[in-house]
């Protein structure tokens, strides 16, 4: 089991179909502005479209001392053919006392549709459950945003229930379902090999 306090020290890159999954640059500021600047983007996210590039570069700034305080735990989603970031995957959430983690994802608009969500979220549960050997991965979703749930639901992922005006985000209460897996039920849908991952993001 990998200690998943630390997995980004080891730079890893996973290989995922059109994709890569890869630690988060300060090179991705232009590409991660496209797309977080969008209205249509965080209509379900926690955060607000974001401002100007400037914004973005200040955020990713953040991202990289979190990296290095162990904080953060989400990968960069880099088109292979395009050589561009077109969203993020990873954890949310690591509960390290109850061995579980919270998964989240975006993808930029021109990318959706094209089953790349699904194949990013499927390697990072399994990079969770196996690699790194977390007993529960759960997800959660604004009602309303379908595509979303399908995503987890496509992965064998559970729903578990909606909770009522859970949240209180961009001035609205919202209802927060939640989808989740066990590595019991995951190996028994999805088997038990690990995700084989690189140790140099230089390749890319």
């Amino acid at each position: 089991m990998e200690d998943s306090r630390c997995f980004f020290d080891l730079d890893p890159v996973i290989l995922c179909g059109q994709v890569i999954l890869r630690k988060m640059r300060m090179s991705d500021a232009p590409d991660m502005f496209e797309y977080s600047r969008l209205e249509d983007v965080t209509r379900y996210l926690l955060w607000s479209p974001h401002p100007s590039c400037k914004y973005t570069k200040k955020y990713l700034s953040s991202v990289m001392r979190q990296y290095r305080r162990h904080e953060f735990f989400d990968f960069a989603i880099q088109h292979i053919q395009d050589a561009r970031m077109i969203g993020s995957c990873g954890f949310t959430t690591i509960d390290a006392v109850n061995n579980s983690a919270e998964i989240g994802y975006v993808i930029a608009p021109e990318y959706q549709g094209r089953h790349i969500a699904s194949s990013v979220v499927a390697s990072v549960l399994r990079f969770g459950f196996i690699n790194l050997g977390f007993n529960r991965i759960e997800a959660k979703y604004m009602t309303g945003n379908v595509r979303s749930r399908a995503v987890m639901e496509n992965n064998g992922m559970i729903y578990e229930g909606t909770r009522k005006q859970a949240m209180y985000i961009k001035g609205e209460y919202r209802d927060i379902g939640v989808c989740a897996l066990t590595k019991d039920e995951y190996t028994a849908l999805f088997g038990d090999s690990p995700v084989s991952v690189l140790r140099s993001s230089g390749l890319y």
